[in-house]
């Protein structure tokens, strides 16, 4: 998208529209992340919990009830009490079953809350970033934390329901063992904590080898990305081979983490069946030698065993939660680094920006009628409703004033006397907007693609089109407006891409258009044509162009020399090229280059549209 929508907030942290407006933790810890989706949907949680703890309860009700039975019942021959208890029986059975069912679907429905809010916020963060997310995280970075940590977060709260039930059922073993040995309530209140202290080492061992694993994966996501990506300049280049093998060793390597992670977890998981079940023999060995010594009774020694039986689900969530939970955080501290980056330079300025316009926080208005913007670092000051042009030897010294006018950098520059870091971001993106000549391309229909947030009218369009000379492009696409873009515009030429891009920035109409470089990829015909029409399709409004092209500058109102950064000379485009050597130089070498179609990468008519063959070259 064009850059002008790239920087939407900058508040300290990311407001998350499905929470009431609560904001996102910004710079915090896994463990304050992780609460705070848990706070987030405490009722939710807290029914969750209930479900969990009668769920865990009830499971160590049927041991009691079944020893009773026998006790009072079979052993006695009393048939009416046996049949009495056996209903009882019944009656748990089905209430824990529907208890079982209840927790299953709100931890479910906490689960998924997790997930949609963590992606909720990740998606915000994104959008805040904008243009500068690049700069800053890799693509395989973003992909691997929505699709791997945010699920391996949402699974962590389980450990909310049975978890918390895991303790209480623990609790009432304990109670109901004491009536019947303390030997063997001791035994069973002793062996939990040894169990702890058994996986512990095992999990800081998992987290620290997680961490690890996780740090390659996305670097090696990150490298297919860019593989991806650029494939068909490897082809050109003949560098396929190469990165592909770059690729495979770091797969391999990856691969060798994994195995370090899986060794770990074997030993978890095998600890969390193994564990329980000599857990469960320690509990039954000492119960069978008092049965058989005539110290507990038949029915006493089935409870005691159903109780150490059903205390293994409690035992084995403890061990699965101290495993979920560090996964848990390895994943949210990722996510709590990711929200925790801010957009360079635009949002520290805006902050300090607010801070002088008044303790209470108070954003600036932008001037209400056209104003003039000035950038005092090079001296560049746009005339409102002028075509004004930057000319530099650097591109990137004439895309740097740019990104101080359009408040993309921290800067001084002002709209009208006023900072432009003073302003409040989304009051500037309304009226200014930033075209990069790189800016993204989504995949959509033609009409989405131009239309960008709008919904722009047929004849808007048009006008847009014929301005951007994409008329062919409309033609030559089945379906016209409606035919398929992919992503990034890669069943689209260089020329193409970049007048669609032109062709969006005038849908959007803004007051002041800051386009970089909007011409550099097409041909000296279709360049004459767009300079001639964007002067008066824009004629009245204040528009910015960075460009060497003299086809370009021609049609300025007023052209801006820029050497090393800041203003050398002003005036005509004639006027500069009579007056100024340098700019003499800089601009006919470009003229010369547009007849000989070759030098600068500017190409000869009918250059710029020729389509890409299989090894990249045009």
């Amino acid at each position: 998208m064009a850059r002008g929508g790239r920087h939407d907030e900058g508040a300290d942290g990311v407001t998350d529209s499905g929470s009431g407006g609560r904001e996102v933790p910004g710079p915090r810890s896994a463990g304050r992340y992780l609460w705070w989706l848990v706070v987030s949907q405490r009722g939710r949680v807290a029914a969750g919990a209930t479900y969990g703890s009668l769920w865990m309860v009830g499971m160590m009700l049927p041991p009691y009830v079944l020893s009773r039975a026998i006790d009072d019942g079979l052993a006695p021959g009393r048939m009416p009490v046996l049949l009495g208890w056996t209903a009882v029986l019944l009656g748990v059975g089905v209430l824990n079953a529907w208890l079982a069912v209840m927790r299953h679907r709100t931890m479910t429905r906490i689960r998924m809350d997790a997930t949609f809010r963590t992606v909720r916020a990740l998606v915000a963060q994104t959008v805040r970033l904008g243009a500068a997310l690049p700069g800053k995280v890799t693509a395989g970075e973003v992909v691997t934390i929505g699709i791997g940590d945010v699920v391996v977060i949402s699974k962590t709260l389980t450990m909310t329901g049975p978890g918390v039930g895991g303790v209480l059922a623990y609790a009432v073993v304990a109670l109901l063992l004491l009536d019947v040995s303390p030997l063997l309530a001791g035994v069973v209140l002793l062996g939990v904590p040894v169990l702890a202290v058994l996986v512990g080492p095992l999990l800081g061992r998992l987290q620290g080898a997680q961490t690890r694993y996780r740090e390659r994966q996305s670097g090696l996501a990150a490298r297919l990305t860019d593989l991806v990506g650029g494939l068909r300049v490897l082809n050109g280049l003949g560098g396929k081979a190469v990165f592909a093998d770059r690729y495979r060793h770091a797969s391999q390597a990856l691969r060798g983490e994994g195995y370090r992670v899986g060794a770990v977890t074997s030993w978890v998981q095998a600890l969390g069946i193994g564990l329980p079940t000599l857990f469960l023999a320690a509990v039954t060995w000492p119960a069978a030698r008092m049965a058989a010594q005539g110290t507990l009774t038949v029915g006493e020694l089935v409870a005691v065993y159903g109780y150490a039986a059903a205390l293994v689900v409690p035992v084995s969530f403890f061990i699965e939660g101290g495993y979920d939970l560090t996964r848990g955080l390895v994943a949210a501290r990722r996510v709590v680094r990711f929200l925790a980056l801010e957009p360079a330079g635009a949002d520290r300025a805006g902050k300090a920006g607010a801070d002088r316009a008044g303790k209470a926080g108070a954003d600036r208005e932008a001037p209400v009628v056209a104003s003039v913007l000035h950038d005092p670092a090079s001296g560049v000051e746009v005339v409102p409703g002028q075509l004004t042009a930057l000319v530099a030897a650097r591109p990137a010294e004439s895309a740097a004033v740019v990104d101080r006018l359009g408040r993309f950098a921290d800067s001084a520059a002002t709209w009208g006397g006023v900072r432009l870091d003073e302003i409040a971001p989304a009051r500037l993106r309304d009226r200014l907007l930033v075209a990069d000549n790189e800016a993204d391309l989504f995949a959509g229909t033609l009409r989405e693609v131009v239309g960008g947030r709008r919904d722009p009218s047929e004849e808007a369009i048009d006008d847009a089109v014929r301005t951007a000379l994409a008329e062919d492009i409309v033609r030559g696409l089945p379906g016209g407006l409606d035919a398929p873009v992919e992503a990034q515009g890669r069943n689209l030429s260089g020329g193409q891409r970049q007048r669609l891009r032109l062709v969006r920035a005038l849908l959007a109409d803004p007051e002041v258009l800051l386009a970089v470089e909007p011409t550099s990829a097409v041909d000296a015909h279709t360049e004459a044509g767009i300079a001639a029409r964007l002067h008066a399709a824009r004629a009245g409004r204040t528009t910015v162009v960075t460009s060497t092209s003299p086809l370009l500058l021609d049609r300025a109102d007023r052209v801006y020399f820029l050497v090393d950064g800041t203003v050398a000379a002003v005036g005509g485009h004639r006027e500069l090229l009579d007056e100024q050597p340098g700019y003499r130089r800089l601009v006919s070498r470009g003229e010369d280059e547009d007849e000989k179609g070759a030098g600068t990468g500017r190409r000869p008519v009918g250059a710029a549209e020729a389509p890409v063959t299989e090894e990249g070259t045009r």
